[in-house]
């Protein structure tokens, strides 16, 4: 019998074969109208597709997402300097077939060269004034959906750094945009995603720089295992087994099952003055605390099955039939993820390394992340008896930090 060979470790016969080069861009010159694919309000806050493998993403009923330009775009001299920048990404290119384009300011950056902040308000000020209304509301929706039957929702806020990502496509005129005086609402209907693979540059940066600067200790560094499960009794929903390797054994073990993330509320922030953008994150870990010990048993008896290779995508692999359990649950993907944290007395910092595998769809990833938290705001978000109010502050003086360090990295995005 044929050795059996994982779908992420196949190779066919003509993977040696270059893939076809995309057709050169066109001199500036001559460069075609620029379009970008609309999407509803409805599409926008329901149908926020997660371009993680292995992932799928859950959204509240009241979730609340905006798009937002800093520095503040309420100046007809700043909407007619946007332009669109093809930006090299493999894995969205293999995904879409074309490279995604980045916003960029050309005056934005001229100015903030010759003269530092010129505009009226601090970005971090004007971004807080836009979002207040949703952030309060929201914030007060993730309290009151702590407990559900079956579940524990535990809400936290998180700041991730990363890129947004439009794409090309045939339905909004780059025109509409230059002769507008409110590119958030030009552009605030269209197509786009949030990309938190950093580059390693950044990376570096942080490690290296950023956090001395601000006074952050080292606290731990940890390897997970994560095996996302299909259970045919819940077919919308993801079951991710967070796994530790048993040291001396090689063995898996779960020390925690949750469920597909929930969302709440979405900031993206278009930084057109820095080379990265910025993900405000409201969402609950929804962690399963209904399972019978027969559940927990086939979920223990599916990831032990699992064979730690770093020759693999996602650095697991099963043996034949091993992958499901029953005709309840089968892996549909795996992460691999090494994480460094740091943090001092009022923000913790997250910098992880992921290799990620989509069984579904036979992609994977492998993406370097950086997320800052705030530790009082978490405590802030959890307890029903305290003020909302407080976390409006926390969220401004975390954005000024942001843009006082993090987003002073000048180095490129390829």
């Amino acid at each position: 019998m044929a050795r059996y060979i994982p779908p992420h470790k196949r190779h066919s016969k003509d993977s040696n074969i270059p893939s076809p080069s995309p057709s050169p861009s066109p001199s500036p010159s001559h460069q075609p109208q620029l379009r970008l694919h609309r999407k509803s309000k409805k599409q926008q806050q329901q149908q926020q597709k997660s371009f993680i493998p292995g992932t799928k993403i859950f959204y509240a009923k009241d979730f609340v997402y905006r798009w937002i330009v800093a520095p503040d775009d309420q100046d007809a001299q700043l909407s007619s300097s946007i332009r669109f920048k093809e930006l090299s990404c493999e894995s969205i290119e293999r995904k879409d077939g074309q490279k995604p384009m980045i916003l960029v300011c050309d005056r934005v950056r001229e100015e903030m060269n010759e003269k530092g902040n010129s505009f009226d308000k601090s970005p971090w000020v004007s971004i807080v004034e836009k979002i207040q209304e949703d952030l309060l509301t929201s914030f007060q929706i993730a309290r009151s959906e702590m407990s559900k039957d079956g579940e524990q929702n535990i809400p936290r806020f998180v700041f991730r750094f990363g890129k947004i990502l439009f794409n090309d496509s045939p339905s909004i005129n780059l025109d509409d945009i230059n002769n507008s005086s409110d590119v958030e609402n030009v552009l605030s209907q269209y197509k786009k995603r949030y990309y938190t693979n950093v580059p390693t540059s950044f990376v570096d940066a942080v490690l290296g720089d950023y956090v001395s600067r601000i006074g952050l200790d080292f606290v731990e560094e940890k390897e997970n295992y994560y095996v996302k499960v299909s259970d045919k009794s819940r077919p919308h929903t993801t079951i991710s087994c967070k796994c530790r390797v048993i040291e001396g054994v090689g063995e898996l073990d779960i020390y925690k099952i949750e469920l597909n993330e929930l969302r709440h509320m979405i900031a993206d922030i278009s930084c057109l003055d820095k080379n990265l953008d910025l993900r405000l994150l409201l969402s609950s870990k929804r962690i399963l605390t209904s399972l019978t010990d027969d559940n927990k048993d086939s979920l223990s008896n599916i990831v032990k099955s699992a064979v730690i290779d770093s020759e693999v995508k996602g650095g697991l692999r099963w043996p034949l039939g091993k992958e499901s359990f029953g005709d309840r649950y089968i892996v549909v993907g795996v992460w691999h993820t090494k994480a460094k944290t740091f943090s001092n007395s009022s923000m913790r910092l997250k910098v992880r390394h992921a290799d990620r595998f989509d069984f579904r769809t036979s992609t994977g990833e492998v993406a370097q992340e950086a997320s800052l938290r705030v530790p009082e705001l978490t405590k802030l978000l959890r307890d029903e008896n305290l003020e909302l109010d407080p976390m409006i502050d926390m969220v401004r003086d975390t954005l000024k930090l942001i843009w006082g360090h993090f987003l002073l990295w000048e180095g490129s995005l390829t």
